[in-house]
């Protein structure tokens, strides 16, 4: 029988995973080409023959996916995989309608076709959108099984934006290794703060080999998630966390409510800075969706390294870039902050943004006076760094995970704002993880 063709819809991470699991070494179906969005810069390139396996010796076209429909009718495309997150429920089935009017079937992949079970045990860490505290949850977990003697090895979510091939299995315990491995200021946010504190970080392409490398040097696999997907290791634990600020969302999101509607345990984040009504809605969405679920109410303090510079300045704000565009939040720790210590102005920055910050801008036009910290490739942070340079301001605020004067310059002060993770009353992390090891004993 002719092999199915196939397109896979993705944003350079769930995508090639599916592809990975279910389709690479599967000759009932024929993958013609992936589709890209949301990543800048992550279409007109290939999937390597090195990673697409046997079937695949040319590799596999990365298009654009404003060519869908053609693509589709062009190459008899029979099935479409819709393959990546934080997407509304509405805009899913938008996409699924195109499909079909195009001729094809419209597929969403499960957990258990698509998860790799571990020899060792696994806590996912994961949310339900993009910008909900994943990272310092992730960090907070660390900081419990280490105190428990337990050596833990994060693996990271996909942000594979360069060579693909030489992006099969990353291995990060240094600065110098995200030099190597010319990280973006994306990939530098999620892995620098456990480069911080003496941990290494996994991340990549292919995740079935990372597993096996990971695997060999941990006693605990902690599974840190990216946007609102679900983990890609088979999760003994499953934590999910979720944003008050942005309640109703945890039902509203794709796949953020499969997360909700998995979740051994929930992370109620931010409640030191949400509406109440907003902590009680995720609470009830919570109760309906998994009441046999433990929970566990947090805050997310943040810290300043030098908040003397602030009080009475023009103050730029530069916040984590995906929380701010498709995560959908309009601030960040550092508008907290700057709003906190007293800031004279958060400047606007329209009139001085330059190339692709610029652009972001425009494209998000909920953004308002502050900078996302977009640097998915040299170009962005080139103009990231523009943009801070032109800006008159006093002080840079910045509220992303990492220093940004290692990857840019400026003669404006930085101060950092960071943010961590501090549980309220109990059940707390603590208890919660002192019992999964105990019960794996």
């Amino acid at each position: 029988m002719a092999r199915k063709k196939v397109v896979i819809m993705g944003a350079a991470g769930r995508d090639f995973h599916n592809f990975n699991v279910f389709f690479r070494d599967n000759d009932d179906y024929e993958v013609v080409a992936f589709t890209a969005t949301q990543i800048p810069h992550s279409a007109d390139r290939m999937y390597p023959p090195s990673l697409a396996g046997s079937l695949y010796p040319d590799g596999i076209p990365i298009r654009r996916e404003e060519d869908l429909d053609g693509i589709i009718r062009q190459n008899g495309v029979e099935v479409v995989v819709f393959a990546y997150s934080d997407v509304p429920h509405t805009y899913v089935m938008h996409k699924a309608s195109q499909v079909i009017a195009s001729g094809a079937d419209y597929w969403l992949m499960g957990a258990e076709s698509t998860w790799i079970a571990s020899a060792k045990p696994v806590i996912s860490v994961c949310a339900v959108r993009t910008g909900c505290g994943k990272s310092q949850t992730t960090r907070r977990v660390c900081e419990v099984l280490e105190a428990a003697g337990k050596k833990t090895v994060v693996v990271r979510h996909p942000m594979p934006y360069g060579d693909l091939a030489k992006q099969a299995v990353q291995r990060f315990a240094t600065y110098e290794d995200l030099d190597l491995h010319e990280c973006t200021i994306e990939e530098r946010e999620e892995y620098e703060p456990h480069i911080d504190r003496g941990r290494i970080v996994y991340a990549g392409v292919d995740y079935g080999a990372i597993l096996k490398e990971a695997e060999k040097e941990a006693d605990v696999v902690l599974w840190d998630g990216g946007n609102n997907d679900m983990p890609f290791y088979k999760p003994d634990l499953h934590i999910v966390v979720v944003d008050p600020h942005r309640a109703g969302d945890e039902v509203a999101y794709h796949p953020g409510e499969a997360n909700l509607r998995m979740a051994d345990v929930f992370v109620i984040n931010k409640i030191d800075t949400a509406p109440k009504e907003g902590v009680e809605t995720v609470k009830k969405n919570i109760a309906a969706a998994r009441p046999e679920a433990t929970v566990i109410e947090a805050e997310s303090p943040i810290s300043v390294d030098k908040p003397d510079l602030v009080e009475g300045k023009r103050v730029l704000v530069v916040e984590d870039g995906p929380t701010l565009t498709h995560g959908g939040m309009a601030y960040g720790a550092g508008t907290v902050a700057a709003r906190k210590l007293g800031a004279a102005e958060c400047i606007d920055p329209h009139p001085f943004a330059v190339g692709e910050i610029a652009e972001t801008l425009k494209k998000y036009p909920h953004i308002d006076g502050l900078v996302p910290a977009m640097g998915y490739g040299r170009g962005q942070v080139r103009d990231l760094e523009a943009t801070i340079n032109a800006s008159g301001a006093d002080v840079v605020l910045s509220g992303t995970p990492i220093d940004i004067k290692r990857v840019l310059k400026t003669d404006i002060p930085v101060v950092r704002v960071t943010y961590s993770l501090k549980e309220v009353g109990k059940p707390d992390l603590d208890s919660v993880l002192e019992g999964f090891l105990s019960r794996r004993r």
